[in-house]
């Protein structure tokens, strides 16, 4: 609802947001940009108080300027794509396919694991600039996306799979913990983009884009509320 109110804004505003579907995709940030670049406020593609208050005729909707989310617009894409999956018959879901196609990488069909395509798109729609792995499908090579940091919310947060030592992982977005999983965003879990459990055991390391200042959030507490994932293929 957030998103599309603000896609609503843009548009009467004379500024094309794409589809007023409530996803914040490339159109989307394309036009909050030029709405902040037009307005002499601060150009990060972010709606958040300044951008909000004049936007809004400084009467913003409540669930948009109280969102928290809005410093982080790489979970505010993630959550717009909760409920996505892959096509599971021989034919593809065009959402994933473009993914692929907007970024640049070579990506055959939806049957490959799309973890690391998932949180590509996030970032690579969200944050233009922030540079990404040279390997952006391998869930290992976002151990090297930008710089180090502890298991927060909207960290990238990467896990092994298969074994400690091996080549196959699962990446995705930290919203939060508890005694024995983090709760991790991410796609290609059970064949959709949801949130799941996963194992504490598996962690392998969290980073956090090199041109967002450093997070200060600390650890965010869930219940344990479902079976932890074992395998994300």
């Amino acid at each position: 609802m957030q998103t599309l109110q603000i896609q609503k804004a843009l548009k009467q505003n004379g500024f094309d947001p794409g589809p007023l579907d409530g996803v914040r995709g490339a159109s989307t940030v394309a036009a909050i940009m030029a709405y902040q670049r037009a307005n002499g406020l601060v150009v990060d593609g972010v709606v958040g108080p300044a951008t909000a208050a004049r936007l809004f005729d400084s009467k913003p909707p409540a669930d948009v300027s109280s969102l928290p989310g809005q410093a982080l617009p790489w979970m505010i894409g993630a959550e717009d794509l909760l409920g996505v999956k892959e096509d599971t018959s021989d034919a593809d879901n065009p959402l994933i396919m473009g993914w692929a196609k907007t970024l640049k990488i070579s990506y055959a069909n939806d049957e490959t694991a799309w973890c690391g395509l998932f949180v590509a798109h996030c970032i690579g729609t969200n944050l233009p600039n922030e540079p990404r792995p040279n390997s952006p499908l391998s869930a290992r090579a976002w151990l090297k996306f930008g710089k180090a940091t502890s298991a927060q919310f909207g960290a990238v947060i990467v896990f092994w799979r298969g074994s400690p030592g091996g080549w196959q992982g699962h990446v995705g977005f930290y919203v939060g913990e508890d005694d024995k999983a983090y709760h991790v965003l991410g796609g290609n879990q059970s064949n959709r983009v949801s949130v799941a459990r996963m194992p504490k055991g598996r962690f392998l390391g969290a980073r956090w884009p090199s041109q967002v200042a450093d997070p200060k959030a600390g650890p965010r507490w869930l219940d344990a509320q479902g079976a932890l994932s074992h395998n994300e293929a």
